[in-house]
């Protein structure tokens, strides 16, 4: 059975060091997020309509068929949606938008794109990829799969409004949408606190 890195409390992105510094550079972390989430716009962006998708780049080529990746918009979603934004859930995007203007999210092509954030109303959609690589760690004599996570925000029209990312890694296991999901709840705080504050300052500017 596969065993992350996580569950054995080590992680190859935070090696073992004192209990004091780790805790500087957590306080540190939250200082951070409580700084992005207090930029003043809640009001000014209440109600307005982001479509989260999902996709996982493998072997060169990306599978964003939204069934796999609910628990994952989910995550996402919930901490939106407790800064006042409307998000739309997997299942309704699957009902509304079909595969091929899915799929044109994550190949550049905007003419598809925007006929999807239309269908939706979606004043901003917000796009994350899951790319995964697998190494061999000699040290351990083990395999182990490295995560890293892309998101992307942009209004309606395709324009970039903020990026942010979170990467990880766990010992050897072939199902890196559950350590993407695992990596999106140990991250979703900063990531999403990152995208508010850009979202807030575009926001204003409109």
């Amino acid at each position: 059975m596969a065993l992350s890195a996580h569950a054995q409390g080590f992680k190859f992105s935070n090696p073992p060091e004192g209990a004091e510094a780790e805790a500087a550079k957590q306080a540190q972390r939250e200082a951070t997020v409580s700084a992005q989430l207090a930029t003043p716009c809640r009001d000014r962006i209440r109600n307005r309509k982001i479509m989260v998708l999902i996709a996982e780049e493998k072997n060169g080529m990306m599978q964003a068929e939204q069934g796999g990746y609910s628990r994952h918009v989910d995550s996402i979603n919930l901490r939106l949606e407790a800064l006042g934004l409307k998000t739309y859930s997997a299942e309704e995007v699957r009902r509304q938008v079909a595969q091929e203007e899915i799929d044109a999210y994550f190949k550049n092509d905007p003419d598809r794109a925007l006929s999807a954030s239309r269908r939706m109303a979606a004043q901003y959609v917000l796009r994350g990829v899951i790319a995964s690589k697998a190494t061999r760690n000699a040290m351990v004599n083990v395999n182990t799969v490295n995560i890293d996570m892309q998101f992307t925000l942009t209004d309606s029209a395709g324009r970039p409004v903020s990026t942010a990312a979170a990467s990880n890694a766990s010992y050897s296991g072939s199902d890196t949408s559950a350590m993407a999901l695992t990596l999106i709840e140990e991250r979703a705080d900063e990531v999403v606190a990152r995208l508010y504050s850009d979202y807030c300052q575009d926001a204003r500017g409109r």
